[in-house]
């Protein structure tokens, strides 16, 4: 027999999960022993959340009749972090792994899987924020994007170190965060378009993105050159630099700016209060501490033994992006276990 507090804990995810999403229809083998968390945040418009099901035989269906009801059109992204899962719209059906990713449309019909028990994050955000033409969003919708080789390796990694820092609630530099998610999931879809459907903007859009997503992996790398990020990426080191002036960039200047921002973010974190500044500057390759010293003040206003000692994130004084502010508790939960958030409308 299955308990009043076991039907209201599992009826009460299934909400969460429609409202953070978008409405689902979800079931399981056994409400009985049902157990479940779900945290959601944002960054602008793209949500970042986690799904934690401890319980096996879970299904989730997007379907027809819940389309007609409410039809947002949203991208989700979902990357296995535990567990396993079978993902299936448009006849296309794949299995995914831990670290493995796979993208469906909203739009659509589609279905989830889950044998055993799963944590995953999901990433959602409008299609339109891509710029693709949505009769090439099929290309990809349902394929399993493997996350240990090819783009895979760098997105999937990615993705969760993000979700770990928001859903901590870290919103450094969100406006920054939310255009690489959307620029490397635009980079997915091109890496599988045939030869001939790719638009050259969406081309170069998706090269940026994997050469970011290098020079991300890398930043700890001091010997790390322009020569060898060209050569890693397969492309001249003019057309390289080419990539980064279309954005109003250099290479060497976005180097330098995404290895201030992470010394900024270890500096103002507690666990590392037992490194030395230039210990910290020399992880993410700033090895010389009077020059780092100098960068990080012109960056941030202040020294970074100041800004360690303020034990927080004040916006530096240049290309600073405001937290999102408008984030807004679940409406049909009471559990202390969720912590569920909207982005913003």
């Amino acid at each position: 027999m299955v308990s009043d507090g076991a039907d209201e804990h599992f009826d009460a995810f299934s909400c969460a999960v429609s409202d953070t999403f978008v409405p689902l229809a979800m079931s399981v083998d056994d409400r009985s022993t049902f157990r479940g968390s779900l945290r959601s945040a944002s960054l602008g418009a793209v949500q970042l959340s986690e799904v934690n099901v401890g319980s096996n035989g879970v299904v989730v269906r997007r379907t027809d009749r819940l389309i007609r009801r409410n039809n947002p059109d949203y991208l989700k992204v979902g990357i296995q972090v535990a567990g396993r899962s079978t993902v299936h719209q448009d006849d296309r059906k794949s299995e995914l792994g831990t670290g493995d990713l796979a993208i469906y449309d909203t739009s659509r019909p589609y279905e989830l899987r889950f044998a055993e028990a799963y944590r995953l994050l999901v990433v959602m955000f409008p299609k339109q924020l891509l710029g693709l033409p949505s009769g090439r969003l099929g290309y990809l919708t349902a394929r399993g994007v493997n996350g240990r080789y090819g783009l895979g390796a760098s997105v999937s990694p990615f993705l969760l170190q993000v979700g770990r820092r928001i859903l901590r609630g870290d919103h450094s530099d969100n406006a920054q965060l939310a255009e690489a998610i959307v620029d490397l999931v635009g980079a997915l879809f091109v890496d599988h378009f045939p030869p001939d459907a790719a638009h050259p903007d969406a081309a170069r859009r998706a090269q940026l993105a994997r050469v970011r997503a290098y020079i991300e992996r890398n930043l700890g790398n001091p010997r790390m050159k322009v020569s060898d990020i060209a050569a890693a990426n397969r492309m001249s080191i003019r057309y390289l630099q080419k990539l980064f002036e279309e954005r109003g960039e250099t290479v060497t200047d976005w180097i330098r700016t995404k290895r201030l921002q992470q010394c900024a973010r270890d500096l103002a974190d507690a666990r590392y209060r037992h490194l030395p500044v230039s210990s910290v500057a020399a992880n993410w390759g700033l090895v010389n501490a009077a020059h780092f010293s100098r960068i990080f003040k012109a960056a941030y206003g202040v020294a970074p033994t100041a800004y360690r000692a303020r034990g927080h994130f004040p916006a530096p004084v240049r290309g600073a992006a405001k937290p999102h502010s408008d984030d807004r508790k679940h409406e049909c939960l009471s559990d202390p276990t969720w912590e569920v958030t909207r982005p913003a409308d």
